[in-house]
């Protein structure tokens, strides 16, 4: 039995030590998995359902207030490594307690998804955000932006992790890029034609 006035530490019932971390493709997979069941309870009928929403709502909001006292007691400096964790990130977003302001946070869902761009053959990077529009100059592989559809699916995946970086956006456009075009060909003798002076009269 715990000792009055102090909280009792649950131990694991095998005895094997702390459960093992997730990695961020298996935290990824229970994201995706809550938000499958959420989408269950919240369309089952009778009193049951409504009380596991609200039980979940009311550990949320418990949750997030954790969350803002780790934030009390951290600097600037840890502050800005708690965010450029994917995971922690995305918590600090949910609880609208992010210390960074929306431009920032909607460079970092671009440079996250560069690498993936930049693997098909394609780039992105932001170039700018104005008022509650994040505008973002995209090029996918063969073509500039607004190419088909390969570049409507790299649209849309921009456009989606931006705004789930940066709520408080309203709309993602694309920056039209300017295609470089190789220079015309110019033969060899014209250069030399344009270079050789003129021998001076005797």
């Amino acid at each position: 039995m715990a000792e009055p006035g102090r909280a009792a530490v649950a131990e694991p019932c095998d005895g094997a030590g702390p459960a093992p971390r997730l990695d961020d493709g298996e935290v990824a997979a229970r994201i995706a998995r809550i938000d499958e069941l959420l989408e269950k309870v919240q369309i089952a009928p009778g009193p049951m359902a409504q009380a596991a929403v609200e039980a979940i709502r009311v550990l949320t909001e418990v949750y997030g207030e954790a969350l803002a006292r780790v934030l009390d007691h951290a600097d600037a400096a840890l502050a800005g490594r708690l965010a450029e964790d994917e995971l922690l990130d995305h918590l600090l977003v949910l609880h609208d307690l992010h210390p960074e302001p929306p431009e920032r946070r909607a460079a970092r869902a671009v440079e996250r998804l560069r690498p993936v761009v930049q693997e098909r053959g394609g780039d992105v990077t932001l170039d700018a955000v104005e008022g509650q529009i994040a505008r973002v100059r995209l090029r996918t592989a063969g073509c500039g932006s607004g190419c088909g559809s390969a570049s409507s699916g790299v649209e849309g995946a921009v456009r989606e992790a931006v705004l789930a970086a940066a709520p408080e956006l309203t709309a993602v456009e694309t920056v039209p890029e300017t295609e470089s075009r190789p220079p015309a060909f110019v033969p060899v003798d014209s250069l030399l034609r344009r270079t050789a002076r003129p021998q001076a009269a005797t």
